[in-house]
């Protein structure tokens, strides 16, 4: 096999040293020299004084954890850094030992077979890490929710039958009233907007339940958790705002796509950033993110069409950003989920508009370009002939007799 790299080294990282495997060749023999780091600012720097001394110029190694971003950082403008996909670099069973793996990296590095993890530049790895928290943090705040929701079960309280949103503000105004030791619940329902959909009547019957002091202790630190937690996604919001200022034209075009809200936007730029150079194409984006039918097939039969996991944090939100698409009336989006929906069902309809969207999304960044929307009808436009042969044939499904014939 063709060597194309003569100087390169792979790295085994580990929590608190890496191995790292020097691959020379040198009047055409190789020869490999192994060594152990500390995982400290002072090992990694030793690390690169070593690499360098040897004129390395490439260095792979597995994304492990979160322990290759200190790494990644360190020896970034140094050397052609490349970051495998563990996935992807595994080594023959057996003979498993630290030495072996960087052994293996360097050995693959040197032949160009590891197919290099995509690693943003480190403004977009920092908004990936704000997005990601937010994220965390939101989710946090739905379990307390859900956790007043079933405290309030137990007290066989039902406001949540009555009232869509508990944490809005006629529900906050009742729960406070509840921690403070309100029990009749005619001046509790008196709390509630006069915009609520239920009468006051309604509210007043739900508030009647059995309300002990623990269930007003377990109200008020849920009640508090909540508080705290939107007061820190708050500050997360600002600080993501400022970290996007320089995408703002982004920003505004990509608001004009079907589906895609603020947070959508945020959470793509952060997980893809804006430079397309690193996909090839929109398919390969759409297959990065785990939105492409996998190839599954066997003696001429396709087994499988599921897609694979992938993109954890981008891939509910463009699923989230589709449902939305669906909705919005007249749209091409909106036709290609009716489109499919009828054939493959309404999940594989859905993965399809997400990744419509993501492919919409990857042109628009890599031409700089507006959204334009084909309209509904354009699956009709591209192909009358197969769209009448279809209408002809739900009449005939219906029990009548029709022939078409094309236009003189």
């Amino acid at each position: 096999m063709k060597t194309l790299l003569r100087r390169c080294a792979g790295l085994d990282v580990h929590k608190v040293e890496i191995v790292a495997c020097l691959r020379l060749v040198e009047k055409g023999k190789v020869a490999r020299r192994v060594r152990r780091f500390p995982t400290t600012t002072q090992g990694l720097l030793e690390l690169v004084e070593w690499l360098e001394g040897a004129g390395c110029s490439h260095v792979a190694m597995e994304a492990t954890g979160v322990y290759w971003k200190p790494v990644w950082h360190i020896l970034d403008g140094h050397f052609a850094l490349i970051l495998a996909n563990a996935m992807h670099v595994k080594a023959v069973p057996g003979r498993k030992s630290d030495v072996n793996d960087a052994t293996w990296l360097a050995d693959l590095l040197a032949h160009g077979l590891i197919r290099a993890s995509f690693v943003p530049p480190t403004p977009i790895q920092e908004l990936r890490d704000l997005t990601r928290t937010r994220k965390q943090l939101t989710r946090e705040i739905v379990q307390h929710v859900q956790r007043i929701q079933a405290v309030l079960e137990e007290a066989n309280v039902k406001l949540s039958s009555v009232i869509s949103d508990i944490m809005g503000p006629s529900g906050r105004r009742i729960l406070t009233a509840i921690i403070a030791g309100e029990t009749d619940a005619e001046k509790l329902a008196a709390l509630g907007s006069e915009r609520l959909g239920c009468g006051r009547a309604a509210l007043s019957e739900a508030l009647k339940g059995r309300i002990r002091e623990h269930h007003r202790f377990l109200f008020a630190q849920h009640l508090r958790t909540i508080e705290q937690l939107e007061e820190s996604v708050a500050a997360f919001d600002a600080r993501i705002a400022g970290a996007l200022a320089p995408f703002r034209d982004v920003i505004e075009r990509l608001n004009e796509v079907p589906g895609l809200g603020r947070i959508a936007i945020e959470t793509i730029i952060a997980e893809i950033g804006t430079d397309m150079s690193r996909f090839p194409t929109a398919g390969h984006l759409v297959s990065w993110a785990g939105l492409a039918p996998r190839l599954d097939e066997s003696a001429g039969k396709r087994r499988s069409t599921r897609i694979r996991n992938g993109a954890p944090w981008l891939k509910p939100a463009l699923v989230q950003a589709g449902w939305a698409a669906t909705r919005k009336k007249n749209t091409y989006l909106q036709a290609q989920f009716l489109r499919l929906r009828s054939r493959r069902g309404p999940k594989k309809a859905l993965i399809a508009v997400a990744a419509s969207i993501l492919t919409i999304v990857y042109h628009m960044l890599r031409d700089g370009t507006f959204y334009r929307d084909l309209g509904p009808e354009y699956f009709a436009r591209r192909s009358p002939a197969k769209l009448a042969a279809n209408l002809a044939n739900r009449i005939r499904n219906l029990g009548y007799h029709v022939e078409i014939s094309a236009a003189t």
